[in-house]
């Protein structure tokens, strides 16, 4: 049986309304449920425990409970179908509205799997975007995407940072990997999953590309773990330990401390219904750091960027037109120019990453809709 927690102040007595109910279909403890808990905490709202492993048994907790305590909105953050199915089934069932949040499109993501994946996957976002009361997307595009699909307001939270490095950061993580304080650093930080029918990870772009470069003096260093780990150190050969380096997952706390050891930060995204709808996690995190970012030709590597992107050619990070270039970026790249682009990032706005002005915003958006009476 699901179980409610508080998590912010009590507003109830001042409207008279029952609580707004919420939680992450990735887990309670998720940093999506974590991130879910801070934009909604002006509201007063209250976590319902979801555990990602026992899906079945949260569904069926998360069902009665809602139908039992009758809230006057419910918010999901992600697209787990345990979840969706389950609020989907309360709407029709008990008319209770519910708001989505997410991160990714759900249709090409799924399609990832099989075309047939994808056609019920696309299926499932319709219905999801069509049956909520609003829609709060991670960019601006998956919000178009939503409203496009009928829902019937959306408003866009794109995430922050979430730790800053300490103090001598740099120089320890450095001193800790042997990475030469001149050497040239480009890495990622991200979860390394597999996908065997193209043969990539995050993370191999860099590998395969630092393979290539004739330059000594750049380094490739991967944070993470996963799946896709052991086959990258394979990939790696005898560079492994020396100009590709591994260190493996680290805690969230310390995930500011190894940006703060790089130079770039390469973010492969491919542009299609995957990739050009994200903003991916990491993002905010490489901004906030002052690291120039290499990606592809996505839409938010326009949109966003202040002098600090290169955009590469090539429709998936995994193409040849892609690795090409970015082995010619490596060639080429020199500390003046990383220097220019780490100006750019300093004089940019925060926004959109701003923390607490995406609080003031969502608690606004849900707000006017329960005011508006669509919940």
């Amino acid at each position: 049986m699901a179980t409610a927690q508080a998590d912010g102040p009590d507003k109830r007595a001042r409207d008279g309304a029952a609580p707004i109910l919420c939680f992450a279909t990735q887990g309670s403890e998720h940093l999506d449920a974590e991130r879910l808990r801070y934009l909604l905490e002006p509201l007063g709202s209250e976590t319902v425990a979801f555990d990602h492993a026992s899906k079945l048994r949260s569904a069926v907790g998360l069902f009665r409970e809602v139908r039992a305590r009758r809230p006057r909105l419910v918010v999901m953050e992600g697209t787990g179908l345990a979840g969706g199915l389950t609020l989907l089934a309360l709407s029709f069932a008990a008319r209770v509205p519910f708001v989505l949040s997410s991160g990714d499109a759900v249709g090409p993501y799924l399609a990832l799997r099989s075309p047939f994946a994808g056609f019920i996957g696309g299926i499932y976002e319709r219905l999801l975007c069509r049956r909520c009361a609003g829609y709060i997307g991670w960019t601006p595009y998956l919000v178009g995407r939503a409203l496009t699909f009928g829902a019937p307001r959306a408003m866009t939270a794109p995430g922050w940072p979430r730790e800053h490095a300490a103090g001598g950061a740099r120089e320890a993580v450095r001193g800790r990997l042997g990475i030469p304080e001149d050497a040239l650093v480009v890495g990622i930080v991200g979860s390394l999953n597999w996908r065997a029918r193209v043969g990539y990870s995050y993370g191999a772009e860099l590998v395969r590309a630092v393979r290539r470069t004739r330059r000594a003096d750049v380094v490739a260093c991967i944070v993470g773990d996963g799946p896709g780990c052991e086959r990258l150190r394979e990939m790696a050969g005898p560079e492994l330990g020396a100009r590709i380096l591994m260190p493996g997952r680290v805690a969230p706390s310390e995930v500011a401390d190894y940006l703060a050891a790089f130079d770039v930060a390469s973010l492969p995204q491919s542009v299609d219904g995957v990739g050009s709808f994200r903003y991916s996690t990491k993002l905010s995190e490489y901004l906030a750091s002052g690291l120039p970012i290499i990606t592809g030709q996505i839409p938010a590597a326009y949109d966003l960027d202040a002098g600090d992107f290169w955009r590469l050619p090539g429709r998936y990070p995994w193409s040849s037109t892609y690795e090409d270039a970015l082995v010619e970026l490596l060639e080429s790249l020199s500390p003046e120019e990383i220097a220019r682009r780490r100006e750019a990032i300093g004089r940019r706005s925060s926004e959109p990453f701003d923390r607490l002005a995406q609080q003031r915003r969502v608690s606004e958006f849900l707000r006017d809709i329960l005011a508006d009476g669509e919940a």
